[in-house]
């Protein structure tokens, strides 16, 4: 397991419909000292990120009431620092046009389900640049 330390304090907002991944993606990245909030669909997720800062937005694709891909596209459009928050995209969809949708909605990478714990703790510090 990667441990990054107490002194960074990146805030994440985790995306995602299933009450356990949210369950591991918190429990993972707050051990690797992150801290983290969660959504349970994207507008939930939109009511968020507009109302708080975060450093990274980690959203699943498939989501009752709007999904992952209209999240970003609603994200992306905004005019404030939101519209530039880095997003990672985690599903289980693995079709190369599933995730040329992620990047044309605005994701900067797309991981395939499931994700290894130092893979996501990887991914999430290179995105927000906290060192490993």
């Amino acid at each position: 397991m990667v441990e990054i330390g107490a002194t960074a304090k990146a805030r994440i907002l985790v995306v995602d419909d299933s009450s356990l991944v949210r369950l591991y993606y918190r429990s993972t990245l707050e051990k690797a000292g992150f801290e983290v909030e969660q959504a349970i669909n994207g507008i939930e997720a939109m009511e968020r990120a507009l109302s708080a800062r975060f450093d990274l937005v980690i959203v699943d694709v498939n989501m009752p009431r709007m999904d992952g891909f209209a999240f970003l596209r609603s994200l992306r459009r905004g005019t404030n620092d939101v519209a530039s928050l880095p997003a990672l995209m985690i599903s289980t969809e693995a079709e190369t046009q599933d995730i040329a949708e992620a990047l044309a909605s605005g994701a900067n990478f797309y991981l395939v389900k499931p994700v290894a714990e130092a893979e996501l703790v990887r991914h999430v510090c290179a995105l927000t640049g906290v060192p490993t």
